[in-house]
């Protein structure tokens, strides 16, 4: 438990230092994500985003066990 934790705090922290590159990436602007923009209102709901990155900390999760 412990070990998956510091994982977790160096991932957080990689992605911390990493921003202003990753915010460069098309993730949150993939098709399947929801936006509905109105007048006085924007609801967006990220659902491709949150599937691919589902996706990807799977398969990092399954190579570290391994």
């Amino acid at each position: 438990m412990q070990k998956t934790i510091i994982i977790i705090g160096l991932l957080v922290l990689l992605v911390g230092i990493g921003w202003p590159w990753l915010s460069k990436l098309p993730f949150g602007r993939l098709p399947g994500d929801i936006v509905i923009d109105r007048e006085n209102f924007r609801f967006y709901f990220p659902l491709a985003t949150m599937i691919v990155l589902s996706a990807m900390v799977s398969l990092i999760l399954w190579f570290l066990r391994k």
